[in-house]
């Protein structure tokens, strides 16, 4: 899980070495939206259970890079595009990047689980840190981020049935500084999972806590939420909408 502390928005990356820079992001990729996932004049989200093989894990950094290449950020927030293209830069530099031992940052998966009527969002107030934070965790060299976003939603929430977005839709970059570890970049891919009607939830030993909460509801909490967190509680639950009500109507 992501048991570490998050800090302010890092600082630039250093500019791509040429041989990396063109590394395609299709090719080798494990990741490959379905043609339905866009249509003309709307965005049409996927919805990707455990057992999908759309889910099966992958080593293939060009995973990745699709993800981010695919995330659905077309909106008028640019903060989310600007951390995109830092990871982009930074997986150009750092072909390890999947891994913990790439000590300058590394790839992580994190959720948004939002519940049956689109109204709230869950979030863990951390054991070791005392903060409120979403699912999330590293990816331990799999590069299937939405993989990783759903199996730590999954472990931290203890709720069956959940599904994530085949489209991330939230890029975050932070500094983290655990104890005993230098101070390194989370380079956090964001997706949306939904949550089945009637979910109940069960921490695990990470969480003091969890609680379901609409947004207006993240003002009361102690401690508060940091700006990246209620980025995207917002971003999920906008996303969510569309998908409620087609579940609704199915």
């Amino acid at each position: 899980a992501l048991a570490l502390q998050r800090g302010g928005f890092a600082p630039p990356l250093p500019t791509p070495t040429p041989a990396l820079s063109g590394m395609p992001s299709r090719p080798g990729s494990a990741f490959e939206p379905a043609p339905c996932d866009r249509q003309e004049g709307m965005v049409e989200l996927d919805l990707l259970r455990a057992g999908d093989p759309r889910l099966e894990p992958s080593t293939a950094l060009t995973t990745a890079i699709a993800h981010l290449e695919w995330a659905l950020l077309d909106d008028d927030d640019d903060c989310p595009r600007r951390h995109r293209d830092r990871v982009l830069e930074f997986l150009a530099e750092h072909p390890d990047a999947a891994h913990r031992a790439c000590e300058t940052g590394h790839l992580t998966g994190s959720a948004v689980v939002v519940d049956g009527s689109a109204s709230r969002t869950l979030l863990l107030h951390h054991r070791k840190l005392g903060r409120w934070f979403q699912p999330g965790g590293h990816a331990d060299g799999d590069t299937n981020l939405a993989a990783v976003a759903l199996r730590e939603a999954t472990e931290e929430t203890g709720i069956a049935g959940l599904a994530v977005t085949t489209r991330a839709i939230d890029v975050d970059v932070h500094f983290v500084e655990p104890p005993g570890e230098r101070a390194h970049l989370h380079l956090d891919i964001r997706y949306l999972v939904l949550a089945p009607p009637g979910a109940v939830e069960v921490g695990n030993e990470e969480s003091l806590a969890l609680r379901w909460l609409t947004e207006a509801e993240l003002d009361h909490l102690e401690p508060g939420v940091d700006a990246s967190t209620r980025r995207l509680v917002h971003r999920g639950l906008a996303a969510a909408a569309p998908l409620v009500r087609r579940r609704l109507v199915a």
